[in-house]
């Protein structure tokens, strides 16, 4: 097919502006400001300005389409808040996971692909249907997951904070799929859960776990994600996740499984917690989809020491 040409502009109009040409320059502005996948980010944000798909655009690319004179100062102020570091899923206002596109914007912490492994595991281990509990849930990434790709589940989803519950809400009512939302604090009682103690199949999290005195090496993350997201308390980051493991251990059933995301620097300790505890067998590391270990799984034993 023989592209189209650009379209004639009248005389002390300013020449319209190729997509091919605005993506390459949108790549250029944003590698020199440090993005990691500058083509990649150039195109989604062109996409969504456009109010199409990544594909779609490469095929006007492919094509020669110009980019229309209306769009450009849409496009050119978004490509101004991403080389200033602003994260693009707060751009688009959606972040993709798994099979979901989910609703992400300030105050709430922006899903990761590492974190889909995580999810995985927690979907394997309820295929045959039961009780889920997603503690420290965020935008309900983990929970929506579960939900949509294990039929018939029950699944719960606890957070803390009030702007995260705010997004996790609104991602359960955009989905419609059948997740209970708790605003409850995963380090007291968690007496919303009282009636799921000793009941749960699986629980599965993505706490915070950075380390008191480490700064993420990300400005998206370090800039823009809630500190009490990131942060998992003490100088080992260990607070919040090993209170998760005590919340675990109050959940589950007898051969219930704790899927939980950590640093990969913290594995070794964390397979050693759960091994020298006699609350939990068949502890696991997993990696994730770069070959890091990031998350640890155990099973509950028969051993009742469900808090009261």
């Amino acid at each position: 097919m023989t592209p189209r040409p650009s379209s004639p502009t009248r005389p002390g109009e300013p020449r319209a502006a190729t997509l091919s040409e605005v993506l390459r320059q949108a790549t250029m502005r944003l590698t020199d400001a440090g993005v990691t996948s500058p083509r990649a980010d150039a195109a989604t944000l062109l996409a969504f300005v456009l109010e199409t798909d990544t594909g779609e655009l490469h095929r006007r690319v492919i094509l020669g389409r110009d980019l229309p004179a209306e769009l450009a100062p849409r496009f050119a102020e978004l490509l101004d808040r991403r080389c200033a570091r602003e994260p693009l899923q707060h751009l688009t206002g959606t972040a993709p996971f798994r099979r979901l596109d989910l609703a992400v914007g300030p105050g709430v912490f922006v899903p990761r692909p590492e974190t889909e492994v995580v999810a995985g595991l927690a979907i394997e281990a309820l295929a045959g249907g039961g009780v889920c509990v997603d503690l420290c849930t965020g935008s309900a990434a983990i929970a929506l997951a579960v939900a949509d790709e294990v039929p018939g589940a029950t699944v719960h989803a606890v957070e803390l904070s009030p702007a995260a519950v705010t997004w996790a809400a609104a991602n359960i009512e955009a989905t419609g799929l059948p997740v209970t939302l708790h605003e409850d604090d995963v380090t007291g009682r968690l007496d919303s859960l009282a009636e799921l103690r000793g009941r749960v199949d699986v629980v599965v999290s993505n706490p915070p776990y950075i380390p008191s005195d480490a700064v993420p090496v990300d400005v998206e993350v370090a800039d823009h994600d809630p500190t009490e997201a990131l942060y998992g308390g003490g100088v080992d980051g260990l607070e919040i996740p090993r209170a998760v493991i005590e919340a675990a251990a109050a959940l589950l059933v007898e051969g219930g499984m704790i899927v939980m995301e950590h640093a990969d620097v913290q594995s070794d300790v964390l397979v050693a917690v759960l091994a020298a505890d006699e609350r939990w067998r068949d502890v696991a590391a997993h990696a994730d989809l770069t070959g890091r270990p990031r998350a640890v799984s155990a099973r509950r034993t028969s051993i009742h020491q469900v808090a009261s």
